[in-house]
């Protein structure tokens, strides 16, 4: 098969006047932070309601300064989901606090926010939740707990850029809120994030943990101070330049994934026995359109059989605390159900704003087969046939 023809996971979606822009960038010979970033940031607040936004060159780099702006540390623990990409909870390890997780909810297969509660102790510094595929979380909820615990609120919404809880777009409302302008998200600029804020104070001290520490007196750096061990996280002006292309076509992106989305739910085929994502396309931005693989399917096989169809397909994400660093922890299977039956049988089918109708159906096409293939190898198929 030719390699135009391979379907990915997802893919981003750059116009010619975006690429232009970024030669001009080249060309300017200021190519780090610089006019690119201060404008990306001001309509990125202009976007969030008014709000302080500061770039990062990650949205990891975003959650690790949130929780130095709080003043997390040794003996410190911040309740977050296994279900989400590892970085979500090594931010917690790198500030010296330890992760603690509650289990997702079966339907959503966000945090459950039933859960929470039982998990907070005197320890407790905040709640770090993340909107898997873009799908947010109970923020009415969320923040219910934590105002009654007064806890802060550290959002990882690296996959929920134009979704919104309750037609409050998020980033709007919130505590801190950590975006994500990674490749594979909904907008991007290539590698980066942001870090929406909530007063002039905690801006000044982001920027100051974002680089080095350094701080200027005047319109010069002969005067200069260092107040903190700050780190190394500033956005480029290439990256903010694509992120500035991106920006006007945010509402269309989110408009064409929900078709996306609508037309996998109108022409899936139940009997195949997965099961589907919860429904929802008022709030979800539809970052990843995500599968449950029945039981006794072997994932590896399906994802093969759909990669020899000329069709990607993800795995987001295995549980995080079933990794070896998190059992050093004590973690241990069994501990978090919910999470475990997901991020074992999941699976993220294609999903970005240039996919045709045709595309969605031509993964549908592709599903029945795989996972006959993928049934067929499994444990009970192999029991089956030593019985015989």
């Amino acid at each position: 098969m030719a390699s135009s023809d391979f379907l990915p996971v997802t893919r981003p979606a750059i116009d010619e006047a975006t690429i232009a822009a970024v030669g001009d960038v080249l060309r300017s010979g200021w190519i780090t932070s610089g006019p690119k970033v201060r404008d990306f940031e001001a309509r990125l607040s202009a976007l969030f309601g008014g709000r302080p936004v500061r770039t990062m060159s990650s949205a990891t780099g975003a959650m690790e300064i949130a929780l130095a702006l709080i003043g997390v540390g040794a003996g410190d623990e911040i309740i977050t989901t296994p279900m989400s990409w590892v970085a979500t909870a090594n931010v917690v390890l790198r500030a010296g606090a330890r992760p603690v997780f509650v289990d997702c909810d079966p339907r959503s297969r966000n945090i459950d926010p039933a859960l929470i509660e039982a998990a907070i102790t005197p320890r407790t510094r905040a709640i770090l939740p993340v909107d898997l595929a873009g799908l947010p979380v109970d923020r009415d909820r969320l923040y219910a707990i934590a105002g009654a615990h007064k806890l802060r609120v550290i959002e990882d919404a690296a996959q929920s850029m134009g979704a919104n809880w309750a037609g409050r777009m998020i980033g709007t409302t919130g505590d801190l809120v950590s975006i994500s302008f990674h490749a594979n998200k909904n907008i991007t600029s290539a590698e980066g994030g942001c870090l929406v804020l909530n007063d002039e104070d905690e801006t000044r001290r982001c920027e100051l943990w974002r680089l080095q520490g350094a701080k200027k007196f005047g319109d010069s750096w002969d005067g200069m101070d260092v107040t903190l061990a700050g780190g190394k996280h500033n956005l480029t002006d290439i990256a903010a330049c694509i992120g500035l292309g991106q920006l006007p076509h945010l509402a269309a992106f989110t408009a064409r994934r929900r078709e996306l989305a609508r037309r996998y739910f109108a022409h899936f085929d139940r009997s195949l026995g997965c099961e589907l994502p919860l429904e929802d396309y008022a709030q979800c931005n539809w970052h990843m359109f995500q599968v449950l693989l029945p039981p006794g399917a072997v994932r590896s096989v399906f994802i093969s059989s759909m990669r020899d169809a000329g069709i990607g397909v993800g795995v987001h994400y295995p549980a995080i605390h079933l990794f070896t660093l998190f059992r050093q922890l004590g973690y241990r299977p069994g501990d978090f159900p919910h999470a475990e039956r997901i991020g074992s049988s999941t699976v993220s089918l294609p999903m970005f704003p240039a996919m045709s109708d045709s595309d969605v159906d031509r993964v549908l096409a592709a599903m029945a087969p795989a996972l006959a293939q993928a049934l067929a190898a499994g444990p009970a198929a192999a029991a089956g046939s030593k019985r015989a």
